[in-house]
Parts: C-alpha cells; sequence; structure tokens
C-alpha cells in the first residue's frame, strides 16, 4: 500500500513540475489527450448508430 501511495505521489510532482516549467508543452498534451476521448466518443457514437440501422 505505501508503494502505491509513494509512486501516485511520484507522478504527482512529476506531473506539478511539468506543468510549471512548461505550461505549453503540458497545454499540447492535455489537448491532445481530450482529442483523442473526442474521437473515441465519435467512433462509438458511429458504431452504435450502424448497429441500430
Amino acid at each position: 500500500m505505501e508503494t502505491k501511495k509513494m509512486i501516485t505521489g511520484g507522478l504527482v510532482v512529476f506531473a506539478l513540475f511539468v506543468i510549471i516549467t512548461q505550461p505549453i508543452k503540458a497545454a499540447d498534451i492535455v489537448k491532445i489527450g481530450f482529442q483523442g476521448i473526442s474521437d473515441a466518443a465519435h467512433g462509438i457514437g458511429a458504431f452504435m448508430t450502424e448497429l441500430v440501422t
């Protein structure tokens, strides 16, 4: 359990470090992530539409 907390804490500290030192790059990464989620949702919607018709 302690190992999991240490790894999670390390990842949070690393993410904050990247956001503070390279905000433009961090924003690009977030944008890419949200674009991927949007594309996946669109694909699932198209699949369900084709399944129904």
